[in-house]
């Protein structure tokens, strides 16, 4: 080795060496000395480092600079030239005491891998990984599988690969990548489920393991012939019972598989089982599509064989046409189940929808065997607490089926089950005995048709509240208004006399009745020439209920009452008198009017004038306001009438203190118009002075147009000012009343 030729400034640093030859420090200053002075080469250098690390062989920091600084010296030459193999070679010295440094080993591996040295570089990444700790080796081996990844040498990839997952296992989505890639699918596949399996593991990019199942579907199921070493079926089958939520891409994927395969039947037979298994409307609309595409791709491939004469298959064009019009049907056949296998779908999601159980018999027009199956099915499915809709409307309907194919024992057996079941409601349980009996008179069973509703509301063993949910509906069946009612009805035409009185008495007794149901007895009686039966029937209802739902009972009974006896002599009149009185206390104001009408006109027809007068008297107190100028103007028509004009005068007055502003000023107006047609101009224009207290000239413009009128034809000059000067008043009360509410708003 040539020795370092010593100059005059470097004598210093030798003599402190000789003093201290193990101070790294003294070496590093040394040698930036010599890198710093422009005389001496890289040679010089290179020695001086030669020395330090000869007598200081252990050091990291100047095996560090020197390796560092030998490969800056050749880099800008060729990697041929022999200069790395110098640098190779102080690589290799230094590792003797440096073997478990790993800055060392990634130096030296990078540097290798830029001389394209493969075979050297590829044993010295084992060298490094057999010299370092393990904790060290996570930093050797992103290099390593860069360098092999680099080469197209597929083996020697994957077995670094296999090692290295066995240090960095999360590390597994990038091997699987590579694998694919390099369509080493089989492996693949299998590494894909070892880390599905794992439950410890987690994607380093964030996936799921749904995402990751996704994969491995479509993985296995796009190449079918490329991977051997797992069982397709098993595992699509398992997650599909794991992910409720992709089933249908799941079915799709398992299906694909089997095409790829060229099993073409087995794919059918996967669709067929996913369309019948899935729940929600999306997974079928999924495998529908993916169905319905796979038997249009077959039909297409057929016709496009038969066009090109290929006869592989068929060897004649007979045989080649008639399996491609059986593809068509089953293509049609697919088509025309569809809306059913939707219904399925929605049955499979809810089996209480009562609505889509009947769309399901809507849509199986033309089988009987299937409809009555269906109906089973739904009667014996659907829950009533977890109905939706109405459960009674499936027995309905199945009885009505039998009944229009003929089979009236059937039908009637039908509803005989049907009253058996415990519904929720009582309303569903009256529908049911109602369309029984419905049925039985469609038949012409009369008879029959009024043992049901008998049975119906015959008194149960235990009686019960109508709204007692705790007792079942058939023991509070009995109380339904729906079935009495139909009872009564039934018994009017087919009955007696005896037993539809009997019908509307018992209705009474258990009151349930309403007031048009005592209506109806009412007018059954007095068809039947019971008058007074009927007023009692009335008289029983009154009792009954409250104002104002006994207003139309009282309105019937009333016109009925007079309408009968009246015209018969007055000896009925006191007892008329005492239901007019009886229907009037407690009567609402909004009721009274026509009652108080009715009250009149008696009185005037058949009683006494005088207490026609107090009966309008008692009206404008008891009517609502809306209604009193229509009764005051009643009330001054008749008194006119009766008694004469003058008589009116004192109901003028009292309608003037009890109307309102605008009824109010309509009376004065004919008040004062009925005192100009008696010569009373004075009292006349009294009242025009009394209503212009509450006529505001901007509005009323048609009352003081009357009174400057009547002022013209009747009054003098001073009567005319005085009214302009009353008009100018009331205006100025007006104007002050307006502006006072503007500012309190």
């Amino acid at each position: 080795m040539v020795e370092l030729e010593i100059q005059e400034s470097d004598i210093a640093f030798e003599e402190e060496l000789l003093r201290n030859p193990h101070s790294v420090k003294l070496w590093m200053r040394y040698i930036d000395h010599k890198s710093s002075e422009g005389e001496y080469s890289s040679n010089d250098t290179n020695l001086l480092y030669e020395r330090a690390v000869r007598q200081l062989p252990g050091s990291y920091k100047l095996w560090y600079n020197y390796l560092k600084s030998r490969r800056t010296q050749v880099r800008d030459k060729p990697i041929t030239d022999v200069a790395y193999d110098n640098v190779n070679n102080a690589f290799e010295r230094s590792l003797v005491f440096l073997h478990k440094m790993p800055r060392i080993w990634i130096d030296y591996c990078k540097f290798l891998v830029d001389q394209c040295k493969v075979t050297k570089s590829r044993h010295t990444f084992d060298r490094a990984l057999r010299s370092l700790p393990l904790t060290q080796h996570k930093r050797i081996w992103p290099l390593f599988v860069e360098f092999v990844r680099s080469y197209n040498l597929p083996e020697s990839t994957v077995r670094v690969y296999r090692r290295y997952l066995k240090i960095c296992p999360e590390e597994a989505e990038e091997y699987i990548d590579y694998l694919i890639s390099i369509d080493r699918l089989d492996e693949a596949a299998c590494r894909l489920v070892k880390i599905i399996n794992d439950e410890s593991f987690t994607s380093k990019v964030g996936k799921s393991k749904h995402q990751l199942w996704h994969e491995l579907c479509d993985l296995i199921s796009q190449n079918p012939e490329s991977i051997s070493s797992l069982k397709v079926d098993p595992i699509i089958r398992g997650g599909i019972a794991q992910f409720t939520d992709s089933r249908g891409q799941l079915w799709n994927a398992l299906a694909d598989y089997h095409i790829r395969a060229g099993h073409f039947d087995m794919a059918r037979d996967i669709y067929e089982e996913g369309i019948d298994t899935v729940t929600t409307v999306r997974d079928f609309v999924q495998i529908f599509e993916a169905y319905s595409s796979f038997e249009e791709g077959l039909i297409q491939q057929r016709m496009e064989a038969i066009q090109a004469g290929d006869q592989d298959q068929f060897p004649t064009q007979d045989e080649a046409e008639t399996d491609l019009e059986l593809k068509l049907a089953r293509y049609e056949w697919l088509m025309d189940r569809r809306p059913l296998l939707l219904n399925s779908v929605l049955l499979r999601q809810n089996p209480h929808n009562v609505n889509e159980w009947h769309k399901r018999v809507e849509l199986l027009k033309g089988h009987p065997e299937r409809i009555i199956e269906t109906y089973t099915d739904a009667v014996q499915t659907v829950e009533i607490e977890l109905a939706v809709g109405k459960p009674h409307t499936l027995w309905c309907s199945f009885s009505r089926f039998y009944e229009d194919n003929g089979q009236k024992e059937e039908a009637r057996l039908v509803m005989k089950k049907g009253v058996q079941v415990g519904y929720k409601r009582v309303e569903d349980l009256a529908n049911i005995w109602c369309e029984w009996a419905e049925m039985e008179l469609r038949l012409e069973n009369f008879e029959g048709a009024l043992d049901v509703l008998k049975q119906a509301t015959a008194l149960p063993s235990r009686k019960a509240a109508y709204q007692d949910r705790s007792e079942p509906v058939q023991n509070r069946v009995y109380k339904s208004l729906k079935v009495w009612s139909m009872y009564a009805d039934l018994e009017e035409s087919l009955g007696t006399f005896q037993t539809t009185r009997a019908v509307y008495e018992r209705t009474i007794d258990l009151r349930i009745a309403t007031p048009q149901i005592i209506i109806n007895y009412g007018m059954f009686l007095e068809e039947n020439k019971y008058f007074e039966e009927a007023f009692k029937a009335y008289e029983k209802g009154i009792a009954l209920f409250k104002w104002p739902h006994v207003y139309d009972l009282w309105n019937t009974y009333l016109c009925k009452f007079t309408k009968r006896y009246l015209p018969l002599g007055g000896k009925y009149i006191e007892r008329a008198r005492e239901l007019f009185e009886q229907a009037l206390d407690k009567c609402p104001p909004n009721f009274a009017k026509s009652i108080y009408l009715m009250y009149a006109t008696l009185e005037e027809e058949h009683g006494l004038a005088r207490n026609a007068m107090g009966v309008y008297d008692r009206a404008t107190a008891a009517v609502t306001p809306e209604d009193k100028l229509e009764i005051f103007t009643l009330y001054i028509k008749r008194a006119q009438e009766i008694f004469g004009v003058t008589y009116t005068r004192e109901i003028y007055e009292k309608a003037i203190e009890d109307l309102p502003d605008e009824p109010c000023r309509v009376v004065c107006m004919r008040y004062a118009e009925l005192e100009r047609a008696l010569g009373e101009i004075d009292r006349a224009r009294g009242v025009y002075s009394h209503a212009a207290q509450i006529s505001d000239p901007r509005i009323c413009q048609d009352f003081w147009e009357t009174w400057k009128d009547f002022e013209v034809k009747h009054g003098s000059e001073d009567t005319f000012r005085e009214m302009l000067r009353i008009k100018r008043s009331v205006q100025a009360k007006f104007n002050i009343q307006v502006r006072g509410s503007a500012r309190q708003n």
